[in-house]
């Protein structure tokens, strides 16, 4: 969903300090009237593409000033019939009075940084294409254990808040409890953050709301992670058929059609889980630097069979 100019800017206050110059009061148009790729919702001074953020660095206020003062006004009066959303002066920039004069006539909002006008592209073309990214909301808790985005899934009763809470009492992060909003920023990259109006909470039966960032501190808590393992809790039951040594190498779950490594782990009790859930992300760790524990296994009783053979 595209943001509104009042939500850009104050999403990106950390990275760009903007100041108001004119057109405040338009602030919560939106940055486009139509979802389009971030290339043609931001980008230089361009006519051509008058309903976009217009970025005015120096090139571009350098031609704005040499221009003839009619033709300073009309350049304004055409972005205001193409919609432009705002406009933005790069380098701190001294904006021009006839400019200011303009956007206050006809209401386009124009505010100034002192980030490079290229680097100020950038940085909105990302934050957009993630606010375009599609997204997928899931049941579950997602947390940060050992630098790795874990989002543990399950049917409701079988543990998971109790499971996040125990992992975070052992050092690990949470990132969203009950609500999972899941991105696809990039082909292959699925990211997954909590909805601000659960951030930092966690519901445990029998204790309520907990809010972890009080209780354990700034470090226990992140707002967004890269997804990178599913752990799915099941639980166990003498009907179900469950492989302890699956063949099946690669275990996948598709997430906004990304491929995510995924494993099953049966909830019974006496069993640690979130010992189980770090030796899970230990492996899944190794799995990614190339080291296949299970292979090696295979290769180990292969050779141990044919020397018996022999």
């Amino acid at each position: 969903m595209l943001p509104t100019l009042q939500e850009l800017v104050q999403d990106n206050n950390d990275k760009i300090k903007f100041q108001w110059i004119a057109g405040q009061s338009s602030s919560n148009r939106l940055i486009s009237d139509e979802d389009t790729s971030s290339a043609n919702i931001v980008g230089h001074l361009n006519l051509i593409h008058p309903s976009r953020i217009q970025i005015f660095g120096l090139e571009e206020m350098d031609y704005y000033i040499r221009l003839e003062k009619s033709r300073q006004i009309n350049y304004i009066k055409e972005l205001y019939n193409g919609k432009s959303p705002a406009i933005l002066i790069a380098n701190n920039l001294q904006a021009p009075q006839v400019l200011i004069n303009n956007c206050s006539q006809y209401n386009i909002p124009l505010l100034s940084t002192h980030i490079d006008a290229a680097k100020l592209i950038d940085i909105l073309r990302v934050y957009i294409s993630k606010k375009l990214a599609p997204i997928e909301i899931i049941h579950g808790v997602f947390l940060d254990v050992f630098g790795i985005g874990v989002l543990i899934t399950g049917k409701s009763g079988l543990g998971k808040s109790e499971l996040a809470l125990e992992l975070i009492s052992r050092g690990h992060v949470l990132i969203a409890d009950d609500v999972v909003e899941l991105f696809q920023v990039a082909p292959s990259i699925v990211e997954g953050k909590c909805p601000t109006l659960l951030q930092n909470l966690l519901e445990v039966r029998g204790l309520g709301l907990l809010d972890i960032r009080t209780i354990f501190g700034e470090i226990a808590v992140r707002h967004k992670m890269r997804l990178k393992l599913v752990v799915d809790l099941m639980k166990q039951s003498n009907n179900d058929v469950f492989e302890r040594l699956p063949l099946q190498k690669g275990v996948t779950k598709n997430i906004l059609g990304v491929p995510i490594r995924s494993v099953t782990i049966q909830v019974a009790a006496g069993r640690n889980l979130a010992v189980i859930v770090e030796a899970a992300v230990r492996n899944t760790i190794l799995q990614m630097r190339g080291i296949d524990t299970f292979g090696d296994f295979i290769e180990r009783q292969t050779i141990a069979i044919l020397s018996n053979n022999n």
